[in-house]
Formats: C-alpha cells, sequence, structure tokens
C-alpha cells in the first residue's frame, strides 16, 4: 500500500471532533484540576501536622499510580465499591451508582493533575523569603491578606513554568482514556485507521493536531509568563 496524504484533508473533520472532545476534557479537567491542586498546595504549605499529612498521602497516592489505573479504577471499580456499600446498608441509589466515560475521564484529569499541580504550588509558596510574610504580619495585615497581597503574586511568577508543563502534560495524557472508550482524538484515529488502515496518514495527522494543540498552548503560557516577569 502507498502512502497517500490526499486522503488526510477526508478524515480531517472526524479528527477534529474529536480533539474537541479532547479540548473539553483538558479544559474542565485542568480548571477543576487547578482548583485542588490550590487548595491542596495551601494545605501542604500552610496547614497544621493533620491537614498536612492528609494532603500528602493524596498527592503521594495520585503521583505513585499510574493515570491509567485511576480512569479505570474511577470507571470500573468505583461502582462496585458504591455497589457493596449500597447492598450492605439497604442505599438503592449507591447499589445503582455508574458513571460515564466522559464524566471519568474528567474527574481523572481533576484528581490528577491537582496532586501535580499541588506541589507546584507548594514548591512556589515555600520559596517567597518568610521576611516578606513577616514584614507583612507585622504591619497589621491578617495572613490571608499577605498570602493574597504579598505571597501570591511573586509565588505565581513561579508557578507559571512548571503550571504550563502540566497543563501540556494533562493534555497529552487525554490519549489514554482510549481504554474506557472516550472519543477523543486519539480514539478516533484508531477507529479511523481500523476502516482503512491508513497508520501512516492518520497517526502522522493524529500528531499534527497535538502538535498545534500544544503550541498553542504552549504561546499562550509563554505570553503569560513574559507579562509577568519581574522586570
Amino acid at each position: 500500500m502507498n502512502i497517500d496524504w490526499s486522503v488526510i484533508p477526508t478524515f480531517l473533520p472526524a479528527l477534529l471532533a474529536g480533539a474537541k472532545v479532547t479540548l473539553f476534557i483538558t479544559f474542565f479537567g485542568l480548571i477543576g484540576g487547578t482548583i485542588l491542586g490550590v487548595l491542596t498546595g495551601l494545605m501542604r504549605a500552610y496547614g497544621n501536622k493533620l491537614v498536612n499529612g492528609l494532603a500528602l498521602v493524596y498527592v503521594e497516592l495520585i503521583r505513585g499510580t499510574p493515570i491509567v489505573v485511576q480512569v479505570m479504577f474511577l470507571y470500573f471499580a468505583l461502582p462496585i465499591i458504591f455497589k457493596i456499600i449500597g447492598q450492605s446498608y439497604g442505599i438503592e441509589a449507591l447499589s445503582k451508582f455508574r458513571i460515564n466515560p466522559m464524566t471519568a475521564a474528567v474527574l481523572t484529569i481533576i484528581i490528577n493533575a491537582g496532586a501535580y499541580i499541588a506541589e507546584v504550588v507548594r514548591g512556589a509558596l515555600q520559596s517567597i523569603p518568610k521576611g516578606l510574610s513577616e514584614a507583612g504580619l507585622a504591619m497589621g495585615l491578617p495572613r490571608w491578606k499577605v498570602l493574597a497581597y504579598i505571597v501570591g503574586p511573586l509565588a505565581f511568577r513561579r508557578m507559571i513554568p512548571p503550571l504550563g508543563n502540566q497543563y501540556i502534560v494533562s493534555l497529552k495524557d487525554t490519549s489514554l482514556f482510549i481504554v474506557i472508550g472516550v472519543a477523543e482524538l486519539t480514539r478516533t484515529g484508531q477507529e479511523i485507521m481500523a476502516s482503512n488502515f491508513r497508520a501512516v496518514e492518520i497517526w502522522t495527522a493524529v500528531g499534527l493536531v497535538y502538535l498545534v494543540m500544544t503550541g498553542i498552548l504552549s504561546m499562550t503560557l509563554r505570553l503569560i509568563e513574559k507579562r509577568m516577569r519581574i522586570l
């Protein structure tokens, strides 16, 4: 079989539809993951031993397991656990609990990205000299204002590069949700290839679409980093 690049425009609408699903999962997953990561990072940086310990358990549990295992657990194992609990305690709603593939994918990105973002936040906050916080407190500012107006803006500048890296990784990680049948870009490419066996053309096109998405994200983050840079 000869390589025929002219077939790519034929498959492009389907690939772009898959890319939309990828972007949907990434967008909502990273919004939730960023919120969860910031909260967990604050717990790690400023929480007491109990709060810090709980946050650490979450971070280590997620960072120590593959994202494929996490999504498989949410999609296959969690409903079984809820069913057992529901049957044991007579809670019918739990017995009928199900989770659809899209929800499982978004939740997985939230949980997975949140753990990595938490360490980015913790590291950035703890990298700010303590003297700045002490000066703010000495001026009579409450701790939340010290964090919001002094430590936070400085830490955010340091977070941008590692946050950008995590966002790109999470976008590419959506390709692993092929295991639960989510119709994202990689799954779409696989289905197209299965019908015509144009492996070179299809996977080249899939790779280029990923490059465009990650490239746009990278340029956006570089622009933000440049505008936030301390001169």
